[in-house]
C-alpha cells in the first residue's frame, strides 16, 4: 500500500495498474517502469519497492495455422523483456521468416498473416499449454518466466472475447463479419465498415487478478491505446468496468489523439465507425466521468489540444512517447493529477 513520507514524497511502495493494448500500450508501460525503477530500469542491488500490473487486451487474439496468437500480450512481454523488434515495434528482434516462406509454398491460408520463426516458438508453447487445459493467465505467467518483464501481465480474461468487424466484402458487396486481425492486417481498415462485435464478451469474466489489481491500486492509468478495440475490448468484459467505477484509486486516462491524429495505429478509423470524432475531447467524453456513468477522474491531453469533460479534471502536457524518459514524464503527470508524488526517475 501507499505510505506517504513526511516530506510528501512516496517513499515506501506504489501499486500501479494500467489498462493497455499493443505497441503504444507496451511503450507506455516502459515509461511507467522508467519512472518506478522497474524491469530494465531497475537496480538489482537496490530493487524497486513499487509494483506494476498491466491488464492487457485479448480481443485481437486468434487461432491461425493451428496456433493461438495473442498479439498484445506478446508485444508487452517482448517489449518489457527486451526482445521486441525495435524498428517494427512488434514481433521478435532478429527475426527470420523461413516458416512463413514454407507455408506460402504450400499455399496455406491466410496468406496475409505472417509468423516469424522466433515468434512461432512462443505461439507453439502457448498452444500446447492451452490444449493441455491451462488457462491463458497461467500460460502467460509461464511465458513471462522466460522474459522477466518486470511487470505482472494480466490477460483481461481467460475466456474467449474476440473483436470481430462487420464489413462490406470488397469482392461480392455482401455484409459479413470478419476477425479483427483480417480487418486490421489484411485490409488495413480500408474497407466499408459498419460495426464492431466483441464475440464472447457477454459471457466472459475478468481474468484472475484483474479486478484485485484495479481495486487495490494506488492509481489506475488508461494507456493511450486504441479506445475502441483495445481499451474498449477490455471494458466490455464483465467485472472490469465495475471495478474501475468502485476502486478507491483515481483513474487517469491518456488521450491517444494528438492534434486530431492518433499517436499510433488506426484509432481514427475505429472511432469513426462508432461515431466518435478523432479529438481528445470526444474520446474523453466517450470514456466519461466516474462522477457520472463513466470511468475517468482525470484526462491528460497533448499540449495545445483542448477538452472540456464534465466531471473530469483535464490537464494538457506533452504526450509524445519519443523515448522512455519522455514517457516517464507523461506517467509522472498522471501521478500528479492523481495527487501522488514520486522522487525523480532513476
Amino acid at each position: 500500500m501507499l505510505l506517504p513520507a513526511p516530506d510528501g514524497l512516496m517513499s515506501i511502495n506504489v501499486k500501479v495498474t494500467v489498462l493497455v493494448g499493443g505497441v503504444g500500450g507496451a511503450r507506455f508501460l516502459l515509461g511507467v517502469q522508467h519512472l518506478l525503477g522497474l524491469g530494465q530500469f531497475g537496480d538489482s542491488e537496490n530493487p524497486s519497492p513499487h509494483e506494476l500490473n498491466a491488464v492487457v487486451n485479448v480481443g485481437d487474439d486468434a487461432w491461425m495455422f493451428g496456433v493461438r496468437i495473442c498479439p498484445d500480450l506478446d508485444t508487452c512481454m517482448y517489449t518489457l523483456g527486451g526482445g521486441i523488434d525495435p524498428e517494427r515495434g512488434w514481433g521478435h528482434r532478429n527475426e527470420t521468416w523461413h516458416a512463413k516462406e514454407e507455408l506460402a509454398a504450400y499455399g496455406v491460408q491466410p496468406d496475409w498473416f505472417g509468423l516469424g520463426d522466433r515468434d512461432l516458438a512462443t505461439h507453439l508453447v502457448r498452444s500446447q499449454m492451452l490444449r493441455a487445459g491451462y488457462p491463458l493467465s497461467q500460460v502467460t505467467e509461464a511465458l513471462c518466466s522466460r522474459w522477466s518483464p518486470g511487470a505482472r501481465l494480466l490477460p483481461a480474461t481467460d475466456d474467449r472475447s474476440e473483436t470481430h468487424v462487420v464489413i462490406t466484402d470488397p469482392e461480392d458487396g455482401e455484409k459479413r463479419a470478419i476477425h479483427f486481425q483480417e480487418w486490421w492486417v489484411r485490409y488495413r481498415a480500408q474497407v466499408p465498415t459498419h460495426s464492431f462485435a466483441f464475440v464472447g464478451a457477454d459471457k466472459a469474466t475478468a481474468g484472475p487478478g484483474v479486478v484485485e489489481a484495479i481495486e487495490t491500486a494506488d492509481v489506475v492509468l488508461i494507456a493511450p491505446s486504441n479506445p475502441v478495440v483495445s481499451i474498449g475490448s477490455i471494458l466490455n468484459i464483465s467485472g472490469i468496468r465495475g471495478a474501475l467505477r468502485t476502486t478507491t484509486a483515481r483513474v487517469i486516462g491518456y488521450s491517444p489523439i494528438v492534434a486530431g491524429k492518433p499517436l499510433r495505429g488506426m484509432a481514427d478509423e475505429c472511432l469513426s465507425v462508432i461515431g466518435v470524432a478523432s479529438t481528445s475531447e470526444a474520446v474523453g467524453v466517450h470514456y466519461g466521468a466516474r462522477s457520472g456513468t463513466g470511468i475517468l477522474d482525470g484526462w491528460l491531453i497533448h499540449e495545445g489540444d483542448h477538452a472540456e469533460i464534465e466531471g473530469v479534471e483535464v490537464r494538457a502536457v506533452p504526450l509524445l512517447m519519443t523515448d522512455s524518459a519522455a514517457t516517464a514524464e507523461m506517467v509522472r503527470a498522471g501521478f500528479d493529477l492523481a495527487g501522488l508524488k514520486l522522487d525523480p526517475p532513476r
